[in-house]
């Protein structure tokens, strides 16, 4: 194998691309803002990483419930704490009206 840039040889693409001549990978094709054919490297679900879209999330009751524990951080906003919090505060609210009373 040679040096010379044109003669090199490319190794394996991303995106189940082909390996080879990079320019010969084929292209997504959506439309840009500028309404313009995307000249990006298609993924194998024929976009870019660009425009392949994004997931839209987990649709059943399983899938759900996962994604939320997965998303639980410390609990400090939920609603058993909040409704914790609440009962908490209207408690001293009526122990200072009934110290007040004195």
């Amino acid at each position: 194998m040679s040096d010379e840039p044109h003669t090199q040889q490319w190794g394996w693409l991303k995106n189940g691309n082909p390996p080879g001549d990079y320019l010969t990978a084929p292209r997504c094709g959506a439309r840009t803002r500028r309404q313009t054919p995307c000249r990006g490297p298609a993924m194998k679900n024929g976009r870019c990483r660009m425009h392949g879209g994004l997931s839209t999330g987990p649709r059943t009751p399983e899938g759900l419930e996962r994604s939320q524990k997965a998303r639980w951080k410390h609990g400090a906003r939920s609603r058993e704490t909040r409704e914790r919090l609440a009962a908490t505060r209207r408690q001293w609210r009526e122990l200072l009206a009934l110290l007040g009373q004195l």
